[in-house]
Formats: C-alpha cells, structure tokens, sequence
C-alpha cells in the first residue's frame, strides 16, 4: 500500500520554505515524486484505517508550525 501526499504553500511569509517541509516529511519515510501528488510513503504491510489514522496524525504534528496544508490518500 501507498500515502500519496498534496502539499500547498501559502506565500505568507510565516511559511516555512520548501527545503525545511521537506526535511520534515523525507524524516517521516516519504519520498518525493513528481506527477499528481508531491510526495509517496510506501508501506511495507497492509494497513488499516487506524494505522493511516495514526500516520495522519504524525504529519499534522510534524507540519505544524509550517503554514502548510496537506492531503493524503491511501491506496
């Protein structure tokens, strides 16, 4: 299974820059794709909705503070 991750960037200037939201989300597991989403975490395991639950809740805190929105899908 596989996150798929959408960042936005609000060009306020109490965003972090790119560079920085990355550090933080390549030190979650993700990795940076290019196409219809910015970012892929790849699962070594099926997982169940809490895991992704649980997942969601470690990139909100990891995120915060950023000014960044996100989306994740799970397949």
């Amino acid at each position: 299974m596989k996150t798929y991750l959408l960042i936005w960037y609000n060009s306020n200037s109490d965003c972090s820059n790119p560079s920085e939201v990355n550090s933080r989300l390549m030190s979650l597991g993700f990795k940076p794709i290019q196409g219809s989403y910015d970012y892929v975490y790849e699962w070594n395991k099926q997982v169940t909705l809490e895991d992704v639950l649980r997942f969601g809740d470690k990139i909100h805190l990891s995120l915060a503070g950023t000014g960044v929105f996100f989306k994740i899908e799970t397949d």
